[in-house]
């Protein structure tokens, strides 16, 4: 029986799924965005997000306790560096998870997932409008 096992295998077993989450948190480290399974999104999600509440705290065992769980020394680098400022002030969830449809070749459910501090699109300076006219349409004699 499987009473309160919350956890998704995703198919793998420990080590595997492990290493699986390792690299798809530090690619989401690197890069703010992914492109990966609905499923996976979701794990990593659930893998990710104490590391970074964990991360507004720049402490020495901080960082070893993070080091332990990625296992790379750039992204504990940019992790203390640019991502922690940026969400020291959130409360939690820094992470976003979007769906995208069925994937071409299998039909998996695919999603992108993201730090949501870090989309230019959403934030508030990159949505301003420029400074210019205004366009409207021309007047016709019937109106």
């Amino acid at each position: 029986m499987r009473h309160g096992d919350t956890i998704n295998n995703l198919g793998r077993k420990k080590a595997h799924r492990e290493a699986l989450l390792r690299n798809l948190a530090v690619s989401l480290i690197h890069h703010k965005r992914l492109i990966t399974t609905l499923a996976k999104a979701k794990a990593l999600r659930r893998y990710i997000e104490p590391l970074l509440t964990r991360a507004k705290r720049d402490t020495l065992p901080n960082r070893r306790l993070l080091f332990s769980y990625l296992q790379d020394k750039s992204a504990i680098k940019e992790l203390f560096s640019t991502i922690a400022p940026a969400i020291a002030e959130r409360p939690g969830g820094y992470t976003r998870v979007l769906k995208l449809g069925p994937r071409k070749g299998d039909g998996a459910e695919m999603a992108f997932i993201e730090l949501v501090d870090f989309n230019p699109y959403l934030s508030g300076e990159s949505l301003s409008r420029t400074k210019g006219t205004r366009r409207r349409r021309k007047k016709t004699k019937n109106s």
